[in-house]
């Protein structure tokens, strides 16, 4: 099975787990309630870009603005946005994930469209199309993340916005092991750029995708941020936030989750 994992391949994986995490609601699957789409209604609110709430200044005024919510599905960020009178749509490569976004909008009557597709081509947008794109971590899942940020540059408007999160690289260089973390070390291993389908060991691999586990990548702080810069936005706002639930030891040492606001020059 991992042989057959390619560059070709490995999106029509990660499709899989992503519809699976969602028939199991996952904790990034799970639909806002009714309650909360109403206290949004009514002006109490927390988007999540990170695990903790977003300033609310770096969203701004929404409403009757165009946004798009990539790579976002799953019922939670979308909904709310449009609760709170944008215009959203929803691109996801995962059907089942996107299913749980129809849902909240068919039950709570709101402004919202799904699409399918890989979040490196949007090219079903045209040119200037939106004014705010909602990124959050999961660019981690596509090998090159510089074609996201220069599609998100082309569907952007003028002086439209980009908020975007991904994990710190530094998650991605040590050993899996468990009896490392168990000894409270921290063994490098893996350089970045990181790839689960060339850096892990062929057995540790055909596990993971027995597991249905997302096949994953880790990018460069240059790709990250400067790839951002390098396709016209201007990084105008910057944080850290901490893993409430530490996976890795080094989670427990730094703030592993890292978010950009940009502007579209």
């Amino acid at each position: 099975m991992a042989k057959q994992i390619t560059d070709n391949t490995f999106l029509a994986h990660n499709k899989s787990s992503w519809d699976k995490q969602a028939q199991t609601q996952s904790p990034w699957s799970q639909p806002l309630s009714s309650a909360l789409i109403e206290a949004a209604r009514s002006g109490q609110w927390d988007l999540y870009l990170t695990p903790t709430p977003l300033p609310k200044e770096w969203l701004g005024e929404v409403k009757g603005k165009k946004i798009l919510c990539l790579a976002s599905a799953g019922g939670q960020q979308g909904p709310l946005l449009a609760a709170l009178g944008a215009q959203v749509t929803v691109f996801d490569l995962s059907p089942g994930q996107l299913a749980q976004d129809r849902m909240v909008a068919d039950r709570d009557h709101l402004d919202l469209q799904t699409v399918e597709g890989d979040m490196r081509d949007l090219g079903v947008f045209e040119e200037e199309t939106f004014d705010l794109v909602f990124h959050p971590i999961s660019n981690h899942y596509v090998p090159d993340v510089n074609p996201v940020w220069r599609e998100c540059y082309r569907v952007l408007k003028p002086g439209g916005v980009l908020l975007a999160s991904f994990y710190n690289p530094v998650i991605f260089i040590g050993d899996r092991d468990p009896a490392f973390k168990d000894k409270g070390l921290i063994h490098p291993k893996y350089k970045i750029p990181y790839a689960d389908m060339t850096d892990l060991d062929p057995d540790q691999l055909e596990r993971k995708i027995a597991r249905g586990e997302a096949l994953v990548f880790g990018h460069s702080l240059t790709d990250l941020v400067g790839g951002q810069l390098a396709a016209g936005f201007l990084v105008a706002g910057f944080l850290e936030d901490e893993q409430p639930q530490p996976r890795f030891l080094v989670d427990q040492y730094l703030p592993t989750f890292l978010a950009t606001r940009a502007i579209k020059s």
